[in-house]
């Protein structure tokens, strides 16, 4: 893995390590010399020292045993002897203890001999020594000095020479413990400067390799990078970031390309935002006027709905009257049809007095009594004419006629006593005028079923139509309802615009902290509040329907309604 590659905390990590790890081996290394130098001394001064302090002990002790011994030789009084035997085994004890201790210590091969025959010479001169101070405690001293002279004192000064030989050997111990101490005191300073060095150059490299690849990948100094993102998050856009000659994956590089990028998007983002306060803008005074025209439309429908319900209830009366005059349309046709039937009979009745003329009294009373009943008819058509008003005008004509003709043959029946003998022209004039009457009432009963047709029709076509107004009426009222509440929601979007102006204007004056050097593009934008004005003007005034109704041409306008 690359050292490039490494994060700065590896790197910092793996130079400081390599450091600490060359200064941790210096340092065991001087623990460990430090040890080896300690345990010479240790010997030194534990073992060399301490056993030729033993040994010398000794060798005074052996020394004042025989300067006892040849005082001992030299003196004749038994107390002054006996004082001086106390010194001897004094010094002998001294001599035990140091021997016994002596021997409890460690030794080497040499010295392990040395310590034989220090006990040898002490074994061979101890008992001449003892024999001399028989002697002398016997008054022998001639035997004694000679035997002094001659046996105990060489073997006193072999045993001497013994000591000081295993004396000499701890010098020799000693300054070669000393020596090796040196040495190795020697050997680790240099081992030790060595490892220093090593590690103070390795310590160096690691630092420089580390400082150049983070200046590599800081693209310069950190405190001029930390300076640019100061300006940079204050808003500063236009600093300039100096780079390298090919740097192109520095902080500093990417950092230019961050100032870069955030100048174009804070540009564009500006631009955005005034495109949308001047959108905003305008939405919001299309909005209002859109509001305007919108509580104009509710007041329109409103007046339309009033219309809507005046020509609901003309119509609903033009439906009653329509109802009414059907029924006195169909009375009228009962009626015309009854007439029709009488007329028919008169017919009948006129042809067999034309056929039995010889029964002219029976006649008379016929005639008699069909002119009665058709007075009563005719009064009743009359009646019922006036009731049926200007549609019963022709009825009443008829009836009239009726009536007429029926006065007439009342007349003709009490003229037909003075008359017997023009009975049978006057009958045959009578059957004419009957004939005659009979057509008409056809005709009359035609009319008056074509009339009562023509009402039903009327009538139909006014529930139609109600059913229709109605419709129309619901229609307008849902719509008025809509239209409201379309003007609540052009309320709402008034009020979202202007929020969103608002906001519009928050987020310009936000992203104005930024400075970008260009200054944004001019925002276009469609002039909305002209194109709705215009739509305003083009919009038709509503026409306020009158309280009366035209008459409906026919039923195709209100199938095609």
């Amino acid at each position: 893995m690359a050292i490039a590659n490494m994060k700065v905390g590896t790197r910092l990590s793996l130079g400081f390590g390599l450091v600490l790890a060359l200064l941790l081996g210096v340092a065991l290394l001087g623990v460990y010399n430090m040890s080896t130098i300690h345990a010479k001394l240790d010997s030194i001064v534990s073992l060399n020292v301490v056993r030729g302090d033993l040994v010398q002990e000794m060798s005074e002790s052996v020394h004042i045993v025989a300067r006892v011994t040849r005082t001992v030789v030299l003196l004749s009084e038994p107390a002054a002897i006996e004082s001086e035997l106390t010194k001897l085994q004094a010094a002998r004890a001294n001599y035990n203890k140091a021997a016994e201790a002596l021997s409890r210590l460690p030794a080497t091969a040499k010295g392990a001999a040395i310590r034989a025959r220090i006990a040898a010479a002490g074994q061979e001169a101890r008992p001449l020594t003892d024999k001399v101070v028989e002697m002398a405690k016997a008054n022998q001293d001639a035997e004694a000095t000679e035997v002094l002279m001659k046996q105990a004192g060489p073997a006193t000064q072999r045993w001497q020479d013994v000591m000081d030989e295993y004396v000499a050997l701890q010098k020799e111990n000693n300054q070669a413990d000393t020596a090796a101490a040196t040495a190795a005191y020697q050997s680790a300073r240099v081992l030790m400067l060595a490892l220093s060095g090593l590690a103070i150059a390795v310590g160096v490299a690691a630092s420089v390799v580390i400082a150049r690849t983070l200046l590599r990948q800081l693209g310069g100094e950190p405190d001029y990078a930390a300076g640019i993102a100061s300006r940079i998050a204050a808003g500063d856009l236009t600093v300039s970031v100096d780079t390298r000659s090919g740097d192109q994956h520095s902080m500093l590089h990417a950092m230019k390309l961050m100032r870069d990028a955030l100048a174009a998007i804070v540009s564009e983002v500006r631009s955005g935002t005034e495109t949308i306060a001047s959108a905003s803008s305008q939405i919001a005074s299309g909005n209002q006027d859109l509001s305007a025209r919108t509580e104009q439309q509710a007041s329109s429908l409103e007046e339309t709905a009033s219309s809507m319900e005046e020509l609901t209830s003309a119509v609903r009366q033009n439906n009653d009257n329509a109802r009414q005059a059907n029924q006195l349309a169909q009375s009228a046709s009962a009626v015309a049809q009854q007439g029709g039937a009488v007329v028919s009979q008169v017919v009948d009745t006129m042809g067999a007095i034309n056929d039995s003329s010889r029964k002219i009294v029976d006649i008379i009373a016929v005639i008699d009594s069909i002119a009665f009943q058709t007075n009563i008819l005719a009064l009743n058509a009359a009646v019922e004419a006036a009731r049926a008003g200007e549609q019963g005008r022709g009825f009443a004509v008829v009836a009239t006629e009726v009536r007429n003709l029926a006065q007439r043959s009342a007349s003709a029946a009490r003229e037909i006593k003075e008359l017997i003998g023009n009975s049978v022209e006057k009958v045959e004039i009578g059957a004419k005028l009957v004939e005659q009457a009979g057509q008409t009432m056809s005709e009359v009963v035609a009319s008056v079923q074509r009339v009562t047709d023509i009402m039903a029709d009327i009538s139909s076509a006014g529930d139609e139509q109600s059913a229709g107004i109605e419709q129309i009426n619901q229609a307008v009222s849902e719509m008025d309802t809509v239209t409201q509440q379309n003007a609540a929601l052009v309320e709402e979007a008034a009020a979202a615009a202007e929020s969103m102006q608002q906001q519009a204007a928050s987020l310009e004056r936000v992203v104005s902290i930024f400075q970008i050097g260009a200054p944004p593009r001019a925002a276009a934008v469609r002039p909305l509040k002209t194109a709705v004005r215009k739509a305003a003007a083009a919009r038709p005034a509503p026409k306020r329907l009158g309280g009366k109704v035209a008459a409906a041409g026919g039923e195709g306008g209100w199938e095609a309604f």
